[in-house]
């Protein structure tokens, strides 16, 4: 067995520069198939527009199932690398086979469930009489592929988590080439319209699961999947779970957050401000693809390290990732605050849309400037196997301050569609203060305790 990387001795800089740039190509190509998906079903003849509008509006619903992928491997992923790092590659492939059993078992419930409740949840994620139809078509396809859905992103976390970076990206590479080539001759060239697309996208997750499992089954792994290792422990499962919890709740609540964040502006500014929302949350969302990345390249290296009680590298990575997030995020601000037409122009040309974006974007960016310090030490806290913290951050941002913030700003504020905008500067600026408060005392803690076991061993 031979890994990629060594993540307890190879310099910390080189390290998170192997790992963050395969993680970040892999964000961006995950978002750009995602966007050719839409492109293909938007141009079918005479029901495009409909079909497009009905396949938005099973995302949310896609987003939860992936959620559950991360409830199960983002809190599994960390745990092994820390187990890694202590040399217990015993306990890490119980957490492997553990969560893979895991997966399985929520795919099941997750697919029963959207066929069973498909149409009642397609409705109240805004499906109309004219889209629900396509809606139904795509999601039910989809459902049944959920499986792969699981196993593809559940189990690449694993691989990222032993420093294979490349295999990791691959993965998701495999999967959009095929989806590609897919999408044409299955939508237009035998005619299948929306349901082709779903086709495509199960069919490459499917090809994607294969190489994962081929992957984590083979010799080339460090820790590798196991039949001994299926039956569930629950003092395995749920920890991992627990540590999950956070990297789910961020991903769950967005389909509630974009529910929010809709009703409100329609109320106030109706179908334009709907409009501009749509394109801020999806520059938001491509804008982040990098930062994600870091994390992603991040983590293994502090998990591993943390677990090997090498303090000084747990601190030179965590010092390097910070510089790193936040040296983006400050660009990232910079260019939405001076150059807004610069994302607005990529998704529309109508004039009254760009102009309420154009000011809104500012407003909506505005707290992006020290983002990359949430991002760095909310994602540290995972690595570093802390539950109960990254929990709470994860929904203190969300559900504590910026739903509440959405009804709140607009009562005390005139320009009512300002409040709404303004809402997520405010939520972005005491979600940092308070993720950087409570990591400075978590992280002093966490090096006392570290090197406590120095001494002791």
């Amino acid at each position: 067995m031979s890994n990629e990387v060594d993540l307890g001795k190879e310099p910390i800089g080189r390290l998170l520069f192997t790992l963050a740039v395969p993680a970040i190509a892999s964000q961006i190509v995950n978002a750009l198939y995602n966007m050719v998906d839409r492109m293909y079903i938007g141009h079918i003849a005479d029901v495009g527009a409909n079909a497009l509008t009905g396949v938005g509006v099973c995302f949310p619903i896609i987003m939860i199932i992936s959620a559950f992928a991360a409830l199960v491997s983002m809190g599994g992923a960390p745990r092994a690398s820390i187990l890694l790092g202590q040399n217990n590659h015993k306990g890490a492939e119980k957490i492997l086979g553990n969560c893979f059993s895991a997966l399985v078992l929520t795919a099941i419930i997750l697919t029963v469930g959207a066929l069973l409740f498909q149409k009642p949840l397609l409705l109240l994620f805004g499906a109309s009489e004219n889209t629900l139809p396509f809606a139904m078509d795509y999601l039910t396809i989809y459902a049944i592929g959920t499986i792969f859905v699981q196993l593809t992103l559940g189990m690449n976390a694993f691989v990222s988590a032993q420093g294979f970076s490349k295999i990791s990206m691959m993965t998701v590479v495999i999967g959009a080439i095929t989806n590609i080539i897919l999408d044409p001759i299955l939508i237009y060239g035998l005619n299948m319209g929306v349901q082709g697309a779903a086709l495509a996208t199960i069919i490459s997750q499917a090809i994607s699961t294969i190489w994962v499992l081929k992957f984590l089954s083979g010799s080339k792994t460090t820790i590798r999947l196991k039949k001994v290792n299926f039956k569930i422990d629950a003092q395995v499962l749920l920890p991992s779970m627990a540590l999950g919890i956070a990297p789910f709740i961020m991903q769950a609540t967005e389909s509630i957050l974009v529910l929010c964040f809709n009703s409100s502006l329609l109320r106030y500014g109706g179908d334009t401000a709907v409009g501009a929302m749509t394109i801020l949350s999806s520059v938001m969302q491509f804008a982040m693809l990098p930062l994600q990345g870091f994390t992603q390249g991040g983590q293994p290296i502090i998990s591993y390290n943390y677990g090997a009680n090498h303090a000084d590298r747990v601190k030179k990575a965590f010092k390097l990732l910070l510089i790193c997030c936040l040296t983006y995020s400050t660009v990232l601000w910079a260019l939405s605050e001076l150059f807004p037409d610069l994302f607005i122009a990529i998704f529309t040309s109508d004039p009254a849309l760009e102009e309420i974006t154009q000011w809104a974007l500012r407003v909506y960016m505005g707290g992006c400037l020290l983002f990359g310090a949430q991002i760095a030490c909310q994602q540290t806290f995972i690595a570093l196997g802390n539950a109960k913290t990254s929990a709470f951050l994860a929904m203190f941002r969300k559900i504590i301050v910026l739903i509440p913030l959405i009804y709140i700003l607009p009562m005390f504020i005139e320009n009512k569609v300002f409040a709404v905008f303004l809402a997520e500067p405010i939520a972005d600026t005491l979600a940092v203060l308070t993720t950087v408060t409570l990591f400075v005392f978590e992280i002093k803690k966490v090096m006392r305790e570290m090197n406590e076991r120095k001494v002791k061993a």
